[in-house]
Parts: structure tokens; C-alpha cells; sequence
């Protein structure tokens, strides 16, 4: 796993992150509170790199290719005096997909398949929904992304990245990494075995 410094952003806020929608791959927008959000977000990341004296060019920044990762991308990259574009995407970055669940609230999915649902609430981070992926699967597409890096990156994704970000750059035991919040507006960083939410 990577030593250097990575900093992390979910993406802001959709009508369905509202709504306790499950998201999942669903390619849904940003609402104005995620975009505001967004931009708060890249407000701070600005002041962390300026603390640190790092220079944005030697930053690798990538984000989710769905679109709310896409767009609190560029609004916190203007957001931080930097222009929109600016950086790459990679599918691995995606959520995870909650298959036939997307679109369902958990009451929904809880009176639709309640043994299911009690299953996923004793093992969250292996349960895989029906057509759907696990948090340990997320990992498996997510760890060779992480073990590719060269030096310190600014992502942009989504809750179920952070928490495999969690467990696997910080140690976090799984069990309690597949029940961490993962912040909106705010900027997780990795290093040196733990994170911090600024």
C-alpha cells in the first residue's frame, strides 16, 4: 500500500443521498446543497495544500467517472483557485453497486427482503446484494488502483471508497469501516497508517 499522502472527497450531495436512496452506480447529479458542498470542500483542500507547501502540478488528481464525483471535482478544484479540469478518471473509483437494490431506501429493501437485510446488517462489509458488490469486492477493484500510485493524490468518490480507503490505508477493522461515516464537504487525509477528517 502507498505511503505518501492522499487526500479524499466524497462527493457532495444528490436528491437521492436526501431521499436515503441507495446510489450505487446510478449515475445521479449533484443537488445545490452537494454543489455547495463541493466547493467547501475544495476550500478546504486549498488551505491544506497551502500549509503544506505542495504544488498542485505534482498532485495525481482523479476522480469517479459517475458524474457527482466528476463535478465536486471541478467545483472544488475552482473552488481552490484551480481550473476545472485538470484531471483524470478511473472506473475503479466507483461505488459499489447495490444491483437490484439501487433506488430502494432501506425500509424499502427491508420489507422487500427482510432475511437479506439481516444479513447485511451482520456482516456489511461481505454481504453482496442480489446482482450487486460487496464492500470486499470494492476493495479487490479498488486495491491495485491504490498499490499503482506514485506519489500523493486528491480523489474524488464515493462513501463506499472511503471506507475501503479506511480499512486498507488506516487499518481500520473491516466491521467498523463498513459502518464509518464518510463525510460530505469535508477532506479525509491518509498517511502514515490513519486518516483525518478536516
Amino acid at each position: 500500500m502507498p505511503t505518501h499522502r492522499l487526500y479524499f472527497l466524497r462527493h457532495g450531495e444528490t436528491d437521492w443521498n436526501a431521499e436515503g436512496r441507495l446510489q450505487g452506480q446510478k449515475d445521479i447529479p449533484l443537488n445545490d446543497r452537494g454543489r455547495e458542498q463541493a466547493r467547501q470542500a475544495g476550500r478546504k483542500l486549498a488551505k491544506l495544500l497551502a500549509r503544506q507547501q505542495t504544488v498542485h502540478d505534482e498532485l495525481l488528481w482523479c476522480a469517479s467517472p459517475l458524474s457527482r464525483a466528476v463535478e465536486t471535482m471541478e467545483l472544488a478544484r475552482t473552488s481552490a483557485g484551480l481550473p476545472a479540469r485538470g484531471f483524470s478518471t478511473d472506473p475503479r473509483l466507483m461505488e459499489l453497486t447495490f444491483g437490484e437494490w439501487e433506488g430502494l431506501t432501506w425500509p424499502q429493501v427491508q420489507a422487500r427482503a427482510p432475511q437479506a437485510a439481516s444479513w447485511r446488517d451482520g456482516d456489511k462489509w461481505n454481504f453482496q446484494p442480489p446482482s450487486g458488490e460487496s464492500y470486499a469486492m470494492l476493495a479487490d477493484r479498488l486495491v491495485p488502483w491504490l498499490a499503482q500510485l506514485t506519489g500523493e493524490a486528491v480523489v474524488t468518490a464515493h462513501g463506499g471508497v472511503g471506507r475501503v480507503l479506511m480499512a486498507n490505508l488506516a487499518g481500520l477493522p473491516y466491521e467498523r469501516a463498513a459502518l464509518a461515516d464518510v463525510w460530505q464537504g469535508r477532506v479525509a487525509v491518509f498517511q502514515n497508517g490513519r486518516f483525518d477528517w478536516i
